[in-house]
């Protein structure tokens, strides 16, 4: 099965639209979008396998060489900073990565001020190394769930999260007061696939590119 290429894709709203975006280059994987509870799918005809896990370990999956691609969210790449080839720039999942604070604390804050301050957030080392750069010392709390609660409790003054609509922090008292990262999804090689599978990876990676410059 060394001529098969696996994909690994995350479930959610990065699914369907790889998917969609699949299909525009005679890529037919619809079948990932049933109710089934597999986790590998595979079309025989196309030699090419599927396998559905959860995005924080697509990077893995690519780096160790069980998936020849990968499609994530750049947040992902940016935090863990994984040896993969990052060939394209797929143009879906838009959002962005700010730092945000209660608006009352806002009102007179000004972040150029700021030298020591504690901030929650799923994305420690981006959040660390966006802070060392501007030499400002900063505790992290490290949560898994709903970020924007530690300001409701008293946990951190500030987080840093991703934004699409920016309705969630509204309604949780917050507002976006630095801009860290523009967020999108991205497609990932494995770097050995890359030259063992040369032939049909950059077929795929030159089919999307194309599909991408015309829409």
């Amino acid at each position: 099965m060394n001529d098969w290429i696996t994909i690994a894709i995350p479930k959610g709203r990065i699914l369907e639209e790889s998917v969609e975006l699949f299909g525009k280059i005679g890529i037919d994987c619809r079948e990932l979008l049933s109710d089934s509870r597999k986790l590998i799918f595979e079309n025989e005809e196309q030699r090419i396998r599927y396998m559905i896990v959860r995005a924080t370990d697509v990077p893995t999956y690519v780096e160790y060489g069980s998936a020849d691609l990968g499609i994530v969210g750049k947040d992902t790449l940016m935090e863990q900073g994984k040896d993969v080839y990052e060939p394209l720039d797929l143009k879906f999942g838009y959002c962005r990565m700010m730092v945000a604070e209660p608006a009352n604390l806002a009102k007179n804050d000004d972040p150029s001020g700021w030298s020591h301050i504690r901030i929650a957030t799923k994305y420690p080392h981006v959040t660390e190394s966006f802070f060392a750069a501007k030499g400002i010392q900063v505790e992290i709390i490290k949560l898994y769930g709903s970020i924007e609660l530690a300001p409701l409790v008293g946990l951190a003054e500030r987080i840093v999260d991703l934004v699409s609509t920016g309705e969630t922090m509204r309604q949780n008292g917050l507002v976006e007061v630095e801009n860290i990262a523009e967020i999108t999804t991205r497609l990932i090689v494995n770097r050995a696939s890359l030259k063992t599978k040369h032939a049909r990876i950059s077929a795929i990676i030159k089919g999307l590119e194309k599909v991408l410059q015309e829409s």
